[in-house]
């Protein structure tokens, strides 16, 4: 018997049609169909002679591979790797393998995953990830201001777009780009509504671990907190409204600078870091300085990631359904969704690292 693999021109064989009506039966098609009769034909044949279709071959018939793109700035960060979760369950149910790449936070290798990913023909491709301003192709998140070599503004939207007219799907998680289709997180939204649930707690001195400048999601989430705290009669000071990675580390060492500046007994009630990894980073620092969250200082943090179920005190967060977000940002990248904006509003958590506060005494005013 021999070892060499069956081909299509011996399945066509077998079936008894031509070898255009066997690709097309196994391969599919972005042009023609094949009578169900005649498919059926052709897959028993296969299967028959234990035929393996050739994925490159499905690619060119098809005009699209079964590869799903998904493109995030940090794998590590559990942000990002529940979004992929998400995106994985869906993409599996709609018979799609993702294929996964980190930018490091590098502008210019996130442009060159898109353009990858357009020659490849990937079926879809998802963008996870907030954007510096103005626009935000010339920079990324969680790292600071734009990397050496970004690409000029404008260039990431000219190849999403050019990647959607060649018959390829876009979907964006964060901040929109033109008019590429989006999931929006309501950043400024969540943030308001956890500094409403902190001063009806009874906090009123506030500090902000508020990420790099110009990074769009810390700022949303920035101005969503300190704007909410004015209305309600407790404005932030400038000086306390301090800017930081947006990872761990940055908020260790932001609450460390905030640890070393505070006068005795005048350190913030309550810090809030704009995203829950920079939180976890404060705790740690205020540990580290020998004082206690929440009796020194209570810490809040957005979005949260699973990994607070190993924190102690429980942090006090905003959650976001981060694995719905990529199942949802899937659905939109393959025209499934109703719309193609859409927005994802959080739910404020209230946990341990915030508990209610005494009401104040003249002494606390002083």
């Amino acid at each position: 018997m021999s070892d060499a693999p069956v081909t299509l021109s011996q399945v066509a064989r077998e079936a008894g049609v031509s070898l255009a009506t066997a690709s097309r039966a196994i391969n599919g098609s972005a042009t023609r169909s094949v009578r169900e009769d005649l498919r059926e034909r052709v897959l028993e044949a296969a299967r028959r002679l234990a035929y393996s279709p050739d994925p490159s071959a499905q690619a060119m018939a098809r005009g699209r591979t079964t590869a799903l793109g998904l493109v995030v700035h940090d794998i590590a960060d559990p942000y990002f790797s529940t979004i992929a979760a998400g995106v994985a369950r869906a993409a599996e149910r709609a018979g799609l393998i993702v294929t996964l790449a980190s930018t490091e936070h590098s502008s210019a290798r996130e442009l060159a995953f898109v353009e990858l990913a357009r020659r490849q023909r990937s079926r879809a491709i998802i963008l996870a990830g907030g954007r510096l301003e103005p626009e935000g192709d010339a920079g990324v998140a969680s790292g600071g201001g734009p990397d050496d070599g970004a690409p000029v503004p404008g260039a990431l939207e000219a190849a999403l777009n050019a990647f959607q007219e060649a018959g390829g799907g876009v979907a964006l998680v964060g901040q929109p780009i033109g008019g590429l289709p989006v999931v929006e997180i309501a950043n400024a939204d969540g943030a308001a509504d956890l500094a409403r649930a902190l001063h009806g707690l009874g906090y009123r001195r506030f500090a902000v671990l508020a990420g790099p400048d110009g990074h769009r999601t810390a700022a949303d989430r920035t101005a969503g907190f300190t704007g909410a705290l004015a209305e309600l009669g407790s404005p932030v000071a400038p000086d306390d409204v301090l800017t930081c990675p947006f990872t761990r580390d940055g908020g260790y060492s932001a609450m460390g600078d905030l640890i070393k500046r505070a006068d005795a007994g005048r350190l913030p009630e309550l810090v809030f870091a704009v995203n829950d990894v920079m939180a976890v980073g404060a705790m740690a620092a205020v540990r580290d300085a020998g004082l206690s969250v929440p009796d020194d200082v209570a810490v809040a943090g957005f979005d949260d990631i699973h990994t607070l179920r190993d924190v102690s005190p429980g942090l006090t967060t905003v959650r976001i359904p981060l694995a719905e977000v990529g199942e949802l940002a899937t659905e939109l990248a393959l025209g499934r969704a109703e719309r193609t904006r859409t927005t994802v509003r959080g739910e404020v958590v209230l946990r341990d690292s915030t508990p209610p506060r005494p009401p104040a005494t003249p002494a606390d005013d002083a």
